[in-house]
């Protein structure tokens, strides 16, 4: 089964998890000093908030698969959408080693599509990520911090 991701930049992490505890009725699931993430069931979403330098407001969206199989039908779905898509394989980012790919779609608005594989103690391992590894593929936020559209600019993002 699917779960719904949204990843929104925040201007006061702290505030901002006091505010989405109370609305999601639940704590986050992960906290670090500049991230946090709640894994709710009903609705069933993943939503990560980071203050990381990025413009506060929605970073992107996403669609997190529970398996490799779901993961190529998002995939495909997203390739018969006639969208350039940028697949970055196996990548680390937002204290997650997944396996994802990015489109955007006409409207400039960045979908990431995966497949979380392990939990990391680090926002992003550069070392271990390729070139623009955890980046959407547009230039929209060309100052934001890792997770944030820039792969079209040629800049490793974290």
């Amino acid at each position: 089964m699917k779960r719904f991701h949204v990843h929104a930049h925040v201007a006061d992490l702290s505030a901002s998890i006091a505010f989405y505890t109370q609305l999601f009725g639940a704590p986050p699931a992960r906290v670090e000093a500049d991230y946090a993430k709640w894994m709710l069931d009903d609705p069933r979403l993943n939503f990560a908030i980071s203050a990381r330098g990025g413009t506060p407001g929605i970073d992107h969206l996403g669609i997190q698969a529970d398996t490799e199989d779901e993961l190529a039908t998002l995939k495909a779905r997203a390739q018969a959408a006639d969208q350039a898509l940028l697949d970055q394989g196996e990548t680390t980012c937002c204290y997650a080693r997944s396996t994802k790919h990015w489109v955007t779609d006409p409207q400039g608005i960045a979908w990431e599509q995966f497949h979380t594989l392990a939990q990391i103690a680090v926002f992003n391992e550069p070392a271990a990520s390729p070139a623009g590894a955890c980046c959407a593929p547009t230039a929209q936020a060309a100052s934001s911090s890792c997770c944030a559209p820039l792969a079209q600019t040629g800049s490793t993002c974290c």
